[in-house]
């Protein structure tokens, strides 16, 4: 989520983990076993997807996990099931960035050592905010960045290429205007919490029930072969978009599964149990590439 400075973008990943369901019973032991493994006290079984926010000047071990004696588990593996949310983003060394790689991919962490090799739950949810550029006016209309075109590509540089490759979803946060506040104080209206996450929850539902006679619970860990073949590969004419993307070269084959992935989560999200429509494909097409758009 890249923006200027105090358009929002803490605040939004924040109310994240509200919109989650509980987790269910196999997932709240890894969660309490990780959050043990760290040595926090706990006072019973957590129930809720936990989120994680390391600062930008944290080391690969404490993002990933490791230890000279006893392997304990980073940030990303405390996420699991949950949020791990990283601001200011390209704060953080790239090398440090680039250990996440992997996990987004497998969606399991291992860490080797000399004398053991620990593998720790992955599957999370990872959000990056960044500013534009390092004073963070670029873009605005109010206040003159005064950053190079070079300083700016050498900024937004330090997330690599192949980290944004597993990013779904990259949108620009515009700041709040005055107008705007006095709309919304004039005239309330929006999602409750409660309701967005009914809606969450009903979507699970109905990822979860077509993926009933599969090892996964939900779209982001169905690989993308399962979407693209048999009975459930989409009709020509309803991926006709990321087909032409993919031939033009502005996504890769991951970007094409990750896109086909969210596209399902769309359909899910308007309820029913239909495959995604053009609509939904190009949809989720645009989320993913907005940021340059």
């Amino acid at each position: 989520m890249p923006s200027a400075p105090g358009a929002g973008k803490t605040m939004l990943a924040q109310r994240l983990p509200a919109l989650l369901p509980d987790l269910g019973p196999e997932e709240s032991l890894e969660v309490t076993s990780l959050s043990s493994l760290a040595g926090r006290t706990l006072s019973g079984l957590i129930s809720r997807p936990p989120m994680e926010s390391p600062h930008h000047t944290t080391s690969a071990a404490a993002l990933v996990g490791g230890g000279s004696k006893l392997i304990r588990p980073g940030a990303a593996a405390r996420a699991a099931h949950g949020v791990l949310f990283l601001d200011e983003a390209p704060e953080f060394p790239s090398s440090v960035l680039d250990t996440l790689r992997q996990p987004l991919e497998s969606g399991t962490i291992t860490v080797h050592r000399a004398n053991a090799v620990a593998h720790f739950p992955g599957r999370f949810q990872l959000v990056l905010a960044a500013n534009p550029c390092p004073c963070g006016q670029y873009g605005t209309s109010d206040i003159v960045c005064v950053c190079t075109p070079m300083n700016r590509r050498r900024y937004l540089g330090r997330l690599s290429g192949p980290l944004l490759d597993r990013i779904d979803l990259q949108l620009r946060v515009n700041r709040v205007t005055a107008g705007a506040i006095r709309v919304g104080a004039d005239e309330p209206s929006g999602v409750t919490t409660a309701q967005a996450r009914a809606r969450v929850e009903g979507a699970r539902a109905v990822a979860g029930a077509r993926l009933a006679s599969t090892p996964w619970k939900t779209n982001a860990e169905v690989p993308g072969s399962w979407f693209r073949d048999g009975r459930r590969r989409l009709p020509g004419a309803t991926t006709a978009s990321i087909d032409r993307a993919l031939e033009r070269g502005t996504i890769t084959m991951r970007g094409y599964d990750r896109v086909l992935r969210v596209a399902w989560t769309l359909a899910d999200l308007d309820g029913g149990d239909s495959a995604p429509t053009r609509e939904h494909v190009g949809w989720a097409l645009f989320l993913r590439k907005s940021v340059n758009a």
